[in-house]
């Protein structure tokens, strides 16, 4: 067993999710044991200013690299606080914190552009532990879109020799990975892509909504006292974007704060409520997820694996079900892999496979020429005495 910590701030930017993981075999044929896990918030003002970056204000190269640091010692925190009480650990795996993604776009730009900040060589020096990080530029630099990178580990994990699956992360963005029953060259026909906003939107109409007082609906509540409208759904899903055909990524620079604002002066005709409003955006991430399935999957799955913090909103999850009947809407915690943890889970994953030499993307959900080794290697500095 190896033990390695994975740790991820996704684009939601809700605080960095720790997880302290066994892990043990090899390529596909690997056994986790999710041994502890943890959120930690950011400092509110650091978050204030990591979003103010993804939203597209303007900063000096100074203002970039003291961000670039500050993100990178509360990475390394996290990692400090989620060992303590255990073995030491061999591995770091840090996708960093997202501020920027540029999709490639053929024949225009045909190489993308990520950057996630929280240098991995500060927190080995930080932590004494080596660290994996940078897992998005070689996808990229092989022509892929750097995104969604946790399919190859969906398919470790929660693969099934009788039933094909959808597997759903609701973060900032949504996400989908579809893995084909367990046979027949099955590697080859998983499908993953972006499938567009997932908690950003809702996130932002809460914080406009409360004058900054609240930062997400818990549950859904607010939304599920509210009615979605129809129309303006069906506005909303003209965008573009839905109808790109995979592989295809997208963020913040998409939707986001501008998004919201464009979608609050579409919503001014209709005079609706806060909870109508909230209702409504809470319906095009569910529509958008439905819309996609229906257009690009190969075939409707037998089940729907929910993670990320968008699981937890009830409302949300209550209204894929109805739009998704009969097909059974349920959390990837009840088929034992935690829905809270399991893009941390799988960033430790990624470091582990690059530690072993095993490649850890998949060429047909983010669009490579081929498979390649993800993840810079960072080993912490030996100070001679």
């Amino acid at each position: 067993m190896t033990l390695v910590i994975g740790l991820i701030s996704g684009t939601s930017v809700d605080g960095i999710d720790a997880a302290l993981v066994d892990i043990s075999g090899t390529d596909l044929d690997i056994k986790i044991e999710l041994v502890a896990r943890a959120t930690y918030p950011y400092p509110a003002d650091l978050r204030e200013r990591i979003l103010a970056v993804c939203a597209g204000a303007a900063i000096s190269m100074a203002q970039l690299a003291e961000l670039d640091d500050a993100i990178a010692c509360t990475f390394a925190q996290a990692a400090q606080n989620i060992q303590i009480g255990h073995e030491n650990p061999t591995l770091i795996g840090s996708h960093g914190q997202t501020v920027y993604h540029k999709p490639p776009s053929q024949p225009i730009t045909p190489i993308g552009y990520s950057l996630q900040l929280g240098r991995g060589e500060s927190i080995a020096n930080q932590t004494g532990i080596t660290t994996v990080s940078n897992f998005r530029v070689a996808d990229i630099a092989a022509g892929g879109h750097g995104a969604p990178l946790v399919p190859r580990i969906d398919a470790a994990l929660l693969s099934h020799p009788q039933e094909a699956r959808c597997i759903q992360n609701i973060g900032g963005i949504g996400n989908v990975a579809y893995i084909p029953v367990r046979r027949d060259n099955w590697l080859e026909k998983i499908r993953a892509w972006d499938t567009g906003p997932g908690n950003s939107l809702l996130d932002l109409a809460v914080e406009h909504l409360t004058d900054g007082a609240k930062t997400y609906d818990e549950n859904g509540s607010w939304a599920a006292s509210g009615t979605p409208c129809s129309p303006l759904v069906e506005h909303w899903l003209s965008q573009d974007y839905f109808y790109l055909p995979p592989p295809k990524s997208t963020g913040r620079e998409l939707f986001g704060v501008d998004y919201l604002h464009q979608c609050l002066q579409d919503a001014q005709a209709y005079q609706l409520s806060p909870a109508d409003l909230l209702a409504t955006l809470t319906e095009l991430t569910v529509a958008s997820i439905v819309h996609s399935y229906r257009t690009f999957l190969p075939q409707m799955p037998q089940r729907l694996l929910l993670c990320g913090g968008g699981s937890r909103n009830l409302y949300l999850k209550r209204r894929l079900q109805v739009l998704l009947e009969p097909v059974p809407v349920v959390t990837t915690d009840e088929v034992g892999l935690s829905a809270d943890f399991k893009e941390a889970i799988a960033f430790a994953v990624l470091a582990y496979w690059r530690f072993m030499g095993t490649p850890g993307n998949l060429p047909t959900a983010t669009g490579a020429r081929q498979e390649v080794l993800l993840g810079q290697i960072h080993s912490p500095l030996v100070v001679s005495a």
